[in-house]
């Protein structure tokens, strides 16, 4: 399975933070906010990401996250010249999806949990149909809502409905079946002019293959598009890393789990970051082995 970012659009509700640099460059508590993304990634196992941004921001995570040579992983970079929907990118990803399965994640999302990492490896899986989740929410007017029948299949998707039919909102993470990449290429712009994943679900749900992953208690998402979502996730992340001295979206320690690089490749990584407390946590993954 392939895995996508896209990490594009103007941020706008982030103003002026975001007149000069991609919101997705920006510190959740003490990581990038890209780094939340591609950790959930690389929980489900993938190890080939394509990053999708616009013409300015695309050189910076190239930057940043460079070939992912060092991760044991493979990046590569498209430009998204106009923010036209999250379907398009799937229209910017024919060449990297080939002919293999697709995971999209929004790259201001962010989703946590003790659990994750098998729920994600199991959606991986994916051979045919689509995979989304299922997040309660107090107020499901304010995001897409999926109705689900008692063996987890979506019956019904709605944009911010005045009168839900559920309260599980949908989050920013999409597991599909190759067939995606025809499909978006059929639908039709809305009436806001973009190409919608709304729509991408529908047909999927009308050809029974759409099914829901409820999140249960337990897990925290954050779509980190305005500050206060974004303080949010700083605290959260903040709490739980001092409290319990773990990282979160530590790329080296799921790339050494997943036995993509070696335990010299992290120490080398550690002794980059060595003045941080990223640093010497990546030196405890190989030193007394802080994960399971």
């Amino acid at each position: 399975m392939k895995g996508i970012i896209l990490a594009g659009g103007s941020a706008t509700r982030l103003y002026p933070v975001t007149l000069s640099v991609s919101k997705q460059m920006l510190p959740i508590y003490d990581k990038p906010m890209i780094y939340y993304p591609l950790s959930t990634l690389m929980m489900a196992g993938i190890r080939d990401v394509l990053v999708i941004s616009t013409p300015i921001h695309l050189p910076a995570f190239e930057r940043l996250l460079g070939t992912g040579e060092d991760l044991g992983m493979h990046f590569e970079y498209k430009v998204q010249e106009k923010p036209v929907g999250l379907a398009d990118a799937f229209k910017l990803g024919e060449d990297f999806i080939g002919n293999d399965s697709v995971a999209l994640i929004l790259g201001d999302n962010m989703i946590y949990g003790s659990n994750l990492e098998k729920v994600l490896k199991e959606a991986s899986k994916l051979k045919k149909g689509g995979i989304i989740f299922g997040y309660k929410v107090a107020d499901p007017t304010s995001y897409g809502v999926v109705e689900i029948d008692k063996k987890g299949n979506a019956i019904s998707i709605e944009e911010k409905p005045k009168k839900p039919k559920s309260n599980l909102a949908v989050p920013g993470i999409y597991f599909y079946d190759n067939d995606v990449v025809s499909i978006a290429k059929k639908i039709e712009p809305s009436e806001r002019g973009e190409l919608e994943i709304t729509d991408i679900n529908k047909e999927y749900m009308k050809q029974g293959k759409l099914r829901v992953i409820p999140l249960g208690n337990g897990y925290a998402w954050f779509d980190t598009g305005s500050p206060e979502r974004l303080l949010d996730a700083s605290d959260f992340v903040k709490a739980i890393e001092v409290r319990q001295g773990i990282q979160i979206a530590c790329l080296e320690e799921y790339a050494y789990k997943n036995k993509w690089i070696s335990k010299e490749k992290v120490l080398l990584h550690a002794k980059k970051y060595n003045k941080t407390e990223y640093g010497k946590y990546l030196k405890s993954v190989i030193e007394e082995k802080t994960w399971n």
